[in-house]
């Protein structure tokens, strides 16, 4: 296992190091041949508390962390250091800790999987993703959601939606590869000007290397998705499991069951055969420029 440190730069988030360190703890346990339970009553706590530990779902005690590394047997003192490390840098807040104002809890836990991914996929059928968004056409879609909301609360959730697409330009960026609806593109979220800002946008970002866009023109009829908009997120550690991240309303689904992921997998697969291959997506955008400005 490779370990991580919060000083190694935005990838090494809060969320992402409680994984790692969740994964190490659960390989040290299994390979003692310790029960959950067993591990729960050595530090005062029950099996449920050691299994949300070890899936990176809770923050880490320093003590419970010393107590279980005591109990597998690690006692060198440099791998004990570096593990307890990895404790207190995961209980560190992510940078986004500072917007949680206007972020609810479940969308916290989704920018610290953001941040962390070696390879974002994605399939928006109603607005354009969100990594990809322009200030102005971020401004409109936040606006459908929080029309009652005041002008600083607006700027706000803004401003979040550009820090978060600041990992897209970092070194040893995330590659985003998103499958976006016709639909999605032809809906003028802000007016014809803030679209065709946005398209423009789009048509740079095809250039970018680590940027894949095709769409599924309207012409495809059904297709794969048709139950709606999701992620997948895969992380670089092979610890990690890949994640499929479903928004809701008001609410947010997170999957890493193996029948799960295949079933998004195949249906992500599908979205790409389905839809235009991404050469032709430059093309397809000027075209929907133009028609927003026929003159």
């Amino acid at each position: 296992m490779t370990m991580v440190s919060a000083e190694e730069g935005p990838a090494a988030g809060p969320t992402v190091l409680r994984m790692l360190l969740g994964a190490q703890l659960r390989r040290l346990r299994e390979s003692r041949g310790v029960t959950r339970e067993n591990a729960g009553w050595e530090i005062r706590s029950s099996e449920s508390k050691i299994s949300r530990m070890e899936l990176g779902r809770v923050g880490f005690k320093e003590r419970d962390v010393a107590d279980l590394l005591t109990l597998y047997g690690v006692t060198a003192e440099q791998e004990r250091a570096a593990l307890l490390k990895l404790a207190r840098d995961a209980n560190n807040p992510g940078w986004w800790h500072r917007y949680g104002d206007v972020l609810p809890s479940w969308f916290q836990s989704y920018l610290g999987l953001e941040a962390a991914a070696a390879l974002i996929r994605s399939y928006e059928v109603q607005f354009v993703p969100g990594l990809l968004q322009t200030p102005e056409y971020a401004r409109a879609v936040v606006l459908l959601g929080h029309s009652t909301a005041g002008p600083d609360e607006i700027d706000r959730r803004v401003d979040l939606r550009m820090r978060r697409q600041e990992l897209l330009s970092r070194p040893r960026p995330p590659r985003l590869w998103a499958v976006v609806d016709e639909a999605a593109l032809r809906r003028p979220i802000g007016g014809p000007q803030v679209m065709r800002g946005q398209l423009e946008a789009l048509l740079k970002a095809t250039r970018t290397p680590n940027v894949r866009l095709q769409v599924i023109p309207f012409a495809a009829g059904g297709h794969a998705a048709a139950g709606g908009a999701f992620t997948i997120l895969r992380f670089g550690d092979q610890d990690l499991p890949d994640i499929v991240y479903i928004e809701q309303l008001t609410s947010a689904i997170y999957l890493d069951k193996r029948e799960d992921l295949d079933f998004y997998a195949v249906a992500m697969e599908r979205l790409c055969v389905e839809a235009e291959p991404p050469e032709r997506t430059p093309e397809i955008l000027e075209r929907m420029i133009a028609d927003l400005d026929p003159s």
